[in-house]
Parts: C-alpha cells; sequence; structure tokens
C-alpha cells in the first residue's frame, strides 16, 4: 500500500511536469556523429547524470536482481528509443518525460520506494525510451548514428555504475546517505523544470 504523503508527492511532481515547458535539453547540442561525442553527452548535463546515477542508486537500495536487471532494462530501452528517434518515429511527451524521470526517481531514491523488480523495469524502461529517443533525434541523417549510441550506452552503464557502487558502498548502515543522494535528484529535476538550473 503507497503511503498518502508518497501519493501527494508523486501527484504534485506529475501536475507540475505537466504544467512545465519542454527543456530542450537535447536537440541540436553539441556533436551526434561519434562514439566519442556519444560516450561524452551523457555526462554534459544534470538531466543525464542525475537519472543515470539515480537508476543505480535505486537498485543498490532493492538489491538482488535489481542491481543489474535495472540497469540492463535502461541501456537497452534507451536504445530502442535511439533506433526509433533515427529512424523519426514520433514518441509523445519526450522532454516532459526526461523532465519527469530526473524527479520521479530521485523520489523513488529518496523514499526507498521497495517495488518489485518487474515494476521497476517497467517504470525505467518507460523513462529509457524517452531519453533514447531525444538522443536518436538529434542523430543527422548522414551522420554515424550506432557509434554515437553506442558511446552513449557505454557512458549511460558506466554512470549507473557510478549509482550501484555509491549505493552498496554505503551499504544498510549509512542508507540514509542514499535517500538523501535521491532527494537532491529529485531537487535538480524541480530545478530544471523551473528552469532555474
Amino acid at each position: 500500500m503507497i503511503p498518502a504523503t508518497m501519493k501527494r508527492t508523486t501527484l504534485s511532481a506529475i501536475l507540475l511536469l505537466a504544467a512545465a515547458i519542454p527543456a530542450y535539453a537535447h536537440v541540436g547540442i553539441g556533436s551526434t556523429s561519434s562514439l566519442t561525442s556519444g560516450f561524452l553527452h551523457p555526462l554534459s548535463g544534470l538531466d543525464h547524470m542525475t537519472v543515470m546515477i539515480a537508476v543505480g542508486l535505486w537498485a543498490a537500495l532493492k538489491g538482488g536482481k535489481a542491481i543489474w536487471a535495472w540497469p540492463l532494462a535502461f541501456v537497452g530501452v534507451m536504445l530502442v528509443g535511439g533506433a526509433l528517434g533515427m529512424a523519426h518515429v514520433p514518441v509523445p511527451f519526450v522532454e516532459p518525460g526526461i523532465l519527469a524521470s530526473v524527479v520521479a526517481l530521485g523520489l523513488l531514491v529518496a523514499l526507498a520506494v521497495d517495488l518489485p523488480v518487474s515494476a521497476g523495469i517497467a517504470i525505467i524502461g518507460l523513462f529509457a525510451l524517452f531519453h533514447g529517443h531525444a538522443h536518436g533525434t538529434e542523430v543527422p541523417e548522414n551522420a554515424g548514428g550506432l557509434e554515437y549510441m553506442a558511446g552513449f550506452a557505454v557512458a549511460t552503464a558506466a554512470l549507473h555504475a557510478v549509482g550501484i557502487a555509491a549505493g552498496l558502498g554505503l551499504g544498510a548502515r549509512f542508507r540514509s546517505l542514499a535517500r538523501v543522494a535521491g532527494g537532491a535528484c529529485a531537487a535538480i529535476g524541480l530545478g530544471l523544470v523551473f528552469a532555474v538550473l
């Protein structure tokens, strides 16, 4: 059963995100035609870094299969989203979905929400689709899109690993620090929503 406080917080975040203007954090930013530019891109923005690390932190808090299943789901679905973007297949709500991912994943970590692994995969996969699609649409028709996406996938996995290492390194004794990091992620997301970051 979901506590009333969490329901109110989630509803408030959704309403704020629905009212937000698109972040335009992705389209036309930097080179999108090489493995190196793909690798560097997730390291270039708060939305990328916080979401990828939050996935790792949440996986570490959950433990068990989630430690490998949730990051793998993110990378796999992100690549599918990238392919859809490169093929110009429209996906609605990409920019609001990306902003929602920063806030929502931060809240999931901050509140240490314990969901079944399959539910976590569904949530993470939805957000990964938005992230991947945004990056796939950036790739020019004549560019090396596959190299770019491969670089992006490797950097994304590395950021997930940072989150996992931090979460496991803190251990059960310092679990509250991982939750504080999740709160910081959600705060960053709200800062992006209101264009103060």
